[in-house]
């Protein structure tokens, strides 16, 4: 054999045992304390990072929204798990359709991009009680985010259905996930209970393996970091742009009912975010795309203050997935430190303007009492709560009589801020007036003794975030009449939903009664609009809009495109995906007006416009006191 070849076979020999090394290197995500960085597969890594929660959008667009988070230069996302959107009520979980986290996590990966996963148990994020399900109250006095035997019962049960199902798609067994947090801005809360931090991270520890990088995230201070944090377990901060994680760095702020839009400029995002990444930072922009508290999903903040439907943040993808000056302002500060994609970016969705549906009445909620109330009426000598009532969201009517005569008007108070958290009052089916948490406590009042008093209360919200996040829903506490306290209830748990969406609601009988000027018995309208099927690419995403209504709730085609408040705004359009929209049948738009229609002289309508208002400016005696960035504030 001559050298020649000799030395040929043992170069090819080096090359496949080479191969054969690379082809068999276990795949690895870790910190590493000396040199101050992440390495994957060996090699030093930062991560670009921006927040995008699959709750928030429509499941047929999550690749659009995922493609121009990649395009922009980001090589990873991250995103929430909220428990009470899998598990609607003990044992009953859902991981289908914009439930899917499975597909989306397997999607994000397919584009190229790593996952950071914050599976909870509790969230935060604006979201209904911070990703906790409502009926986790069902014990009263349970302690949430703590080592109380109830509350950890149903976490271990979560958590044993969910993190077997994540297992697979950590980095280390060849999917996309990096790292897991561990609980949320723990340091925040009050419990500061590190023995439910050391259950919590055995318990992720045994599901998902040594090996995965477990993390907290907490506020950017000592005071925040001395109970959010835990031996072995790394920790990040949000908000300031100081250290080198940040896990949470602000593109815009939240919002809330009766307050300005908040926006913050994109020089100070670039400025902010070049300077972190000049630093050698790992950051996550929070939020990267907002999108929609469809349905009942907004959450609170305390004092009591709702936040609303949009979540659009002031986002680099507007709610919609819109392409803004602030999207690419940021990529190109991240051209300077990453190269790029090459390609197109998906281009910003096309809007369509519907024009105008014109609006018939329906039944009132109380004419449509035995329609919607599928459980039928409870009956109790004091009022029971949501929870009690074994319903989580939406409305409960409360029934009682007047116990005396108030021919002159009589103050009918809640005396413990019992309203949870909005209520519409009526006598003999005449509104009177509205109870407000916090607000209003109080309204007059007149009728005969045994005049039928009905309380419609509305759940706006539960608080997300600090320690009243028990928050319940209903009336939550006894009402007065004068010197009376009322008793003697009966309660009907309303499925509106379903009632919608099954065809079930009716045109609406003359009334006698007068209403007044001012305020009107909470009632449904419908009215229809058809989509032609000749016009290429329709149905498009659309925005509707209420002009003169003034607060209530919308539904497309049975979807719950969610709450409507122009009178206190600042949001006026609500967002109205396409792929809610036909153009195989009229589309039916179904509206419940709690407050006003403006029907009184002749048909009313809503309107369908390519063109969001989210920044309206509106008069309004709420204040929410905070700072920008600041979460302490909320308290």
């Amino acid at each position: 054999m001559s050298v020649l070849r000799c030395g040929c076979i043992l170069l090819l020999l080096l090359q496949l045992l080479l191969l054969g090394h690379s082809l068999g290197a276990p795949r690895s995500f870790s910190v590493d304390y000396k040199s101050d960085c992440f390495r994957k597969d060996g090699e030093s890594f930062r991560y670009i990072s921006g927040s995008i929660h699959y709750s928030r959008i429509p499941r047929v667009y999550w690749k659009d929204r995922l493609l121009k988070m990649y395009m922009a230069g980001l090589n990873a996302i991250q995103t929430y798990i909220p428990w009470n959107y899998h598990e609607v009520s003990p044992g009953q979980y859902i991981f289908t359709g914009d439930r899917d986290v499975e597909y989306f996590i397997k999607l994000a990966q397919d584009i190229g991009l790593l996952v950071i996963l914050r599976p909870g148990p509790y969230v935060c994020g604006e979201w209904d009680m911070g990703g906790l399900p409502a009926w986790l109250l069902n014990k009263k006095d349970i302690v949430l985010r703590s080592s109380d035997p109830d509350y950890i019962a149903a976490v271990d049960k979560w958590m044993g259905k969910l993190l077997p199902m994540m297992k697979p798609y950590l980095y280390q067994n060849g999917g996309p996930i990096i790292t897991v947090q561990v609980e949320n801005e723990y340091g925040s809360y009050f419990a500061c209970d590190y023995n439910y931090l050391r259950h919590l991270t055995k318990l992720f520890r045994s599901y998902l393996g040594k090996e995965v990088v477990l993390f907290t995230t907490d506020g950017a201070s000592v005071g925040y970091l001395k109970c959010g944090t835990i031996q072995d377990l790394y920790a990040t901060v949000d908000f300031g742009p100081g250290g080198n994680v940040n896990s949470e760095f602000y593109t815009g702020w939240l919002d809330h009912w009766g307050s300005r839009h908040s926006v913050v400029s994109s020089t100070i995002v670039a400025k902010t975010l070049n300077e972190m990444l000049a630093m050698g930072a790992n950051v996550n922009m929070y939020m990267f795309i907002g999108g929609t508290n469809f349905g009942y999903w907004n959450g609170a903040n305390s004092p009591y203050g709702a936040q609303p439907t949009s979540y659009d943040y002031d986002a680099p993808l507007s709610e919609a997935g819109d392409l803004t000056e602030k999207y690419f302002a940021i990529q190109e500060v991240i051209k300077m430190y990453h190269k790029i994609p090459e390609g197109p970016i998906p281009p910003t969705t096309p809007k369509y303007a519907y024009g105008t549906v014109v609006m018939k009445k329906l039944q009132t909620v109380t004419d449509a009492l035995d329609k919607l109330s599928f459980s039928g009426p409870v009956k109790s000598r004091y009022p029971q709560t949501f929870i009690e009532l074994e319903q989580a969201f939406g409305y409960v009517l409360y029934r009682t009589s007047l116990p005396v005569d108030c021919s002159a008007p009589t103050p009918l108070s809640s005396p413990l801020n019992g309203i949870h958290d909005r209520a519409y009052v009526s006598v003999d089916g005449v509104a009177v007036g509205i109870l407000e948490r916090n607000k209003v406590l109080t309204v007059n009042v007149t009728g005969k003794t045994g005049s039928q008093l009905d309380i419609l209360v509305e759940n706006q919200g539960r608080i997300n975030y600090g320690k009243e996040i028990n928050d319940f829903k209903g009336l939550v506490s006894n009402l007065t009449l004068g010197a009376n306290t009322l008793d003697n209830w009966i309660m009907y748990s309303l499925s509106i939903d379903e009632a919608i969406s099954q065809g079930l609601l009716g045109e609406t009988k003359p009334r006698d009664a007068p209403q007044p000027a001012t305020l009107s018995l909470p009632t449904f309208y419908e009215g229809t609009f058809i989509i032609p099927d000749g016009i290429p690419d329709l149905p498009q995403d659309t925005y509707i809009k209420l002009p003169k209504w003034r607060k209530g709730q919308v539904w497309i085609n049975g979807f719950n495109v969610g709450r409507y408040w122009p009178a206190r705004g600042p949001q006026v359009t609500l967002y109205v995906p396409a792929n809610i929209l036909s153009t195989a049948a009229p589309n039916n738009v179904t509206v419940l007006e709690l407050e006003q229609a403006p029907c009184s002289s002749g048909p009313c309508s809503v309107e369908f416009t390519a063109t969001p208002i989210l920044n309206a400016t509106v008069h309004s005696d709420y204040k929410q006191p905070r700072r920008l960035f600041v979460k302490d504030d909320l308290l």
